[in-house]
This record gives structure tokens, sequence and C-alpha cells, in this order.
């Protein structure tokens, strides 16, 4: 697989200086899209480096203490687009994710890749990162709509229309896949050298997943907060 000069990365600032100008220029904001970069940037450098230590480590309590961060941190990014911000709203995202993103991680680790033995950090920690994001960025769409429905629609209709919202995404992905995009996931794979037909299986892995633990985790939370009325 060709290495990346890291000097090069540094070509990729110029879309990102276009877009900052912009979204300075629109929204007014002058720190977000470069706190966000520079967020990004560092955080992938240090898991690299920490996935280093991860993947050779055999202590099971510490993948869970991994996977308990996740959900822990996306949980509380996901909070940050609702306007009534609570302890009571973030444990609902908490167990949303939690329980529609974990079910799904165990089904692909049990049932599909079959995994023996069953803690591999190397596949645990990457499918536990997708699976936990898109749940996370599900819950952020679902509970902002939701809030701003509630406001003037019953709680059915709300729920509904957080529900269609919240998954748009994932569904534009299913219909575009293999027409308009060949998904991250398996572009990699193809790039490293992968047989295509295997990075395909793969991918259909990720992109079920990712439908089903955005679509449980937001399930779980509308149903929370349609029993608060």
């Amino acid at each position: 697989m060709k290495v990346i000069e890291l000097s090069h990365l540094f070509f990729l600032l110029l879309p990102i200086g276009v877009v900052a100008y912009f979204y300075y220029r629109w929204v007014g904001s002058s720190k977000e899209i470069l706190y966000a970069t520079l967020r990004m940037v560092s955080q992938l450098f240090i898991i690299g480096y920490l996935l280093v230590y991860i993947f050779n480590s055999k202590n099971e309590l510490f993948g869970l203490l991994v996977v308990a961060f996740m959900v822990s941190v996306s949980s509380w990014i996901a909070l940050r687009n609702i306007k009534e911000k609570s302890l009571q709203i973030y444990r609902d995202i908490f167990i949303s994710i939690l329980i529609g993103g974990t079910l799904n991680l165990l089904l692909v680790l049990y049932g599909v890749i079959d995994l023996e033995p069953l803690y591999q950090p190397r596949f645990i920690i990457p499918l536990a990162g997708m699976i936990y994001a898109n749940a996370m960025n599900a819950i952020s769409l679902a509970s902002e709509r939701f809030e701003d429905e509630r406001k003037r629609e019953s709680i059915e209709l709300s729920r509904a229309k957080a529900l269609k919202s919240s998954l748009i995404p994932q569904i534009n992905s299913f219909f575009a896949v293999g027409l308009v995009s060949l998904p991250g996931m398996m572009t990699g794979q193809i790039l490293s050298g992968v047989d295509p037909i295997i990075a395909v299986r793969y991918q259909i892995v990720v992109m079920a997943m990712v439908l089903g633990s955005a679509g449980g985790s937001v399930i779980v939370y509308l149903w929370l907060q349609s029993r608060r009325g």
C-alpha cells in the first residue's frame, strides 16, 4: 500500500480553507471549522499511536473501557445540538447508543465474522467506532428534529419526522453505493490489495450494521422521549 507523505496532507488544507472562509462569511463563526480541523488531526494521530498499544494488548478489561469511553463521548457529542440540555437527556442518549450500537456490534462479531477468540481489538475497535459514531450522528439529527417538532406537533408525528430525518444519510447511502460511490472501508481495502469481492462482503456488513445501529439507537431514544411526553 502506498504510504502518504506527511507533508502531502497539507494540500487538503486548501479546500478546508475555502469552506472555513464561507462558513465565517455566511454563518458568522470564525473558529468552529479551524477548531474542528485541529481536533480531527490531533485526535487521529493520538488514536493512531494508542491503537498500536491496544492491538498488542490482550487485556479484555482495557478493551471494554475503550468501548465504554466511545459510548460516553459519542453521547456527549450528540447532546451538542440540543437546546435544552440536561443530565436526563444525556442519560437517554447514552442508553440509546449503548443498546442500539452494542447489540449490532455483538451481532456482527458473533454471527457474521464469528471471531475466535471473541476479543480481537483489530476487529472490535474499528467496528465499534463506526457503529457508535453513526448512532451518535443519527441521534443528534433525531433529537434536534424531535425537539423542534414538539413545539407544534403531537408526539407521534414528531417522532415519525425525527426518525425519518435521522436516517436520510444512511438510506441515501444504500441507494447510492456502487452507483455513485465506493464507501470508505471498501475503497481502503481495495487500495490495500484485498480482492474486490471480499471487500464487497465487508462493505455490506458495514452498511447493514450502520443502518441497524443508527436506527435502533434512534428508536430507543425517541421511545424514551415519548414516554416523558
